[in-house]
């Protein structure tokens, strides 16, 4: 095998290597029938290590040395991990040639120090990661600007222990391609999530961290900047105000109502707890007209974002515990123990869908567990799932997923399942669809992202774990309408009933959105609903001479 390190950068390495100051060493793993380029590795790392007196190349088996392994987190190969007086979770996958050489070099050099080199500012910033981040950046070696992100993502592993840093060589690794959508590079992957393309600078990418597993730090930081911009302009809701209107939720149609109503110059508030209500759980939205493969979370702060555009009073993450009606002012009670007046509502607090309430679950929402197929069918293409439950919304959910799921299992409580027997026929007769009667979820399995689930039977005869990639949960949904029932008459479904324009039985109460007795529960239907209640709300204060000026 020709020798991948010509002498002239053997001499340039070798005055490098020469100011390490502690001890690096090389742990490479590769299999005894080697692949190609884990020889390739394994030749250029015993080339590096013989540059220097501070480094040493330790080989291991990846399946005879298994526990080792294990020990650094190595699940490939070939794979190598570079190691100072601590372990910093420094991982390369694949061949450190091409334009990642430099990375390779880099990663030594800094491990050695022991110090990031990143500012004091980035590195107070990223104190505010305190839980697991994994980040792999994926490359080609022939990229000359993924060098920039994979050093940026070993930097903070440095600098933080709660991350670890992996670099991904994706022609080495077409499954990982596959899996993770990855059409450019640098690509990097957030504890298993695709989050974003390019070398991004530090501050910036430390908040694509943020957002994925600290979301609500992430939004205190964007609140703030977005103000600076002068692209935000909410405040505070003031207790002693009353208001024109109080827009109830923080979902699409609550959105839409605020926007509206602020473009009627209404003096509004919106409370609301759960920024984006429903549409957070699901991984990838691909039915909101002019933004396919948005992901709920996204989706739900460009909605706020757009809101707070406008000079709305706004709190966030409170619960509307009820609400009354006293000499034509309505009275909202918040979770928080607070109470705010309205002339008019828009009520649009969702619905929420029922859990299992099992280990696990609360763990893998939107990390392999969904709620909405119509959605979310397409991103388990040739993968296996499991729909729980036995009604039409669990059979409906299979039916959208037979076209792209390679294996279907559908899970239910009870011994007979309760949809249309049309409808079961329909799910039935597809080959790759299971069913499973009588049998119960316990526990949802995985590491960082839901790899199984465990069944057992409701007799308690069998269990048996059941590998899977994902989990649609369709056991119903509840409305969210405990706050009004001594004002609204609900009906069977505990859905609060509205007219066209989205009125009530109650004068100046509207409502949208999924809490209503609308059947389409979507996203851009409730969207709609709360454009039209917002519009019918104006026309109430209009009407009564409610519009004094604010």
């Amino acid at each position: 095998m020709p020798e991948m390190i010509d002498d002239k950068t053997k001499k340039e390495l070798k005055s490098i290597l020469a100011g390490l100051k502690e001890p690096v060493r090389l742990v490479f793993f590769t299999q005894e029938m080697a692949c190609e380029t884990c020889r390739q590795q394994e030749q250029l790392l015993q080339t590096v290590a013989a540059l220097s007196d501070k480094l040493t190349l330790d080989v291991h088996d990846l399946v005879k040395d298994s526990k080792k392994a294990r020990e650094y987190g190595i699940n490939k190969v070939p794979g190598t991990a570079v190691v100072g007086r601590k372990d910093y979770g420094i991982r390369f996958y694949g061949v450190t040639a091409g334009y990642e050489f430099g990375s390779l070099v880099e990663a030594i050099r800094m491990v050695s120090r022991g110090t990031s080199g990143l500012g004091k500012e980035i590195e107070d910033i990223l104190t505010l990661i305190d839980v697991p981040v994994h980040l792999e950046v994926m490359v080609t070696l022939t990229c000359p600007y993924c060098p920039q992100m994979v050093h940026l993502a070993q930097q903070m592993a440095v600098a933080n222990d709660e991350i670890s840093a992996d670099m991904i060589d994706a022609a080495e690794f077409p499954q990982l391609v596959q899996r993770y959508f990855v059409q450019g590079v640098p690509r990097t992957i957030i504890n298993e999530l695709p989050a974003f393309e390019g070398a991004l600078p530090a501050f910036e990418a430390i908040m694509e961290i943020l957002k994925l597993v600290k979301p609500d730090v992430y939004d205190r930081i964007d609140a703030r900047m977005r103000e600076a911009r002068g692209e935000r302009y909410a405040t505070e809701v003031d207790p002693d105000k009353v208001y024109q209107v109080i827009v109830v939720g923080a979902g699409p149609a609550a959105f839409s109502a605020a926007i509206y109503a602020a473009r009627k110059d209404l003096d509004l508030a919106l409370i609301g707890n759960r920024v984006g209500g429903q549409i957070t759980g699901t991984a990838d939205i691909d039915n909101w007209l002019g933004t396919p493969g948005v992901t709920g979370q996204d989706l739900a702060r460009r909605f706020r974002d757009h809101v707070e555009h406008y000079p709305i009073a706004e709190l966030l993450g409170v619960t509307v515990n009820s609400i009354r009606k006293d000499d034509h002012v309505f009275v909202l009670e918040t979770s928080d123990g607070a109470s705010f007046r309205a002339h008019s509502v828009i009520y649009c607090a969702g619905k929420e869908y029922r859990r299992l309430g099992v280990p696990g679950e609360s763990r893998f929402i939107g990390k392999g567990i969904a709620f909405c197929a119509t959605c979310d069918a397409p991103l388990f293409r040739d993968k296996t799932v499991a729909v729980v439950g036995g009604g039409n919304s669990a059979f409906s959910s299979a039916r959208d997923l037979i076209p792209f799921a390679r294996e279907i299992h559908v899970i239910n409580i009870l011994n007979d399942f309760q949809a249309d027997p049309v409808l079961i026929s329909e799910v039935k007769n597809a080959r790759h669809v299971r069913l499973h009667p009588g049998m119960q979820v316990i526990e949802f399995l995985g590491a960082e992202r839901l790899q199984g689930i465990r069944v057992e039977a409701i007799d308690g005869s069998s269990r048996f774990d059941l590998p899977v990639d994902g989990v649609f949960l369709e056991i119903g949904l509840t409305p969210n309408a405990d706050a009004v029932k001594g004002l609204i008459s609900l009906n069977e479904n505990g859905e609060i009933p509205v007219g066209r324009d989205q009125s009530t039985e109650v004068p100046g109460f509207f409502a949208a959105g999924d809490v209503t007795d609308e059947p389409e529960k979507q996203i851009v239907v409730a969207a709609g609903a709360g454009a039209k209640a917002a519009l019918s709300a104006y026309e109430y204060i209009l009407k009564n001479t409610l519009m004094a000026s604010h």
